[in-house]
């Protein structure tokens, strides 16, 4: 799944990230709660304010749990075996993904 994010920003609210992945916020809550390897900050308010690196882990889960099928104990223990292989993989199938758009925006162009 693809998440358009500014790029610039810091900080993601719960909300923004919902509607990223069109998803209710209490799925994104229940993942933090679940998952070691999301950390967002908290504001004086106590909203979860989620980061870039967040982002990508959220995207990660998402797609174990969502697209792939994988059970939470399941994701949870693909992340841990090889949280960093996983997460550069997944980034490249999302810029291999991308180009593949591009590329057919081009053909269709032509």
């Amino acid at each position: 799944m693809q998440v358009q994010l500014s790029p610039e920003k810091r900080y993601f609210s719960i909300g923004e990230l919902a509607k990223a992945f069109d998803v209710n916020a209490s799925l994104i809550r229940f993942w933090d709660k679940e998952f070691d390897v999301l950390k967002p900050k908290k504001n004086a308010k106590g909203n979860r304010m989620f980061t870039q690196e967040d982002v990508k882990n959220l995207q990660l889960i998402y797609h174990l749990v969502k697209e792939r099928g994988f059970t939470l104990e399941g994701a949870k223990t693909h992340l841990k075996e090889g949280q960093k292989k996983s997460l550069d993989k997944y980034e490249i199938i999302n810029k291999l993904e991308g180009i593949k758009e591009q590329l057919l925006k081009i053909k269709e162009e032509l």
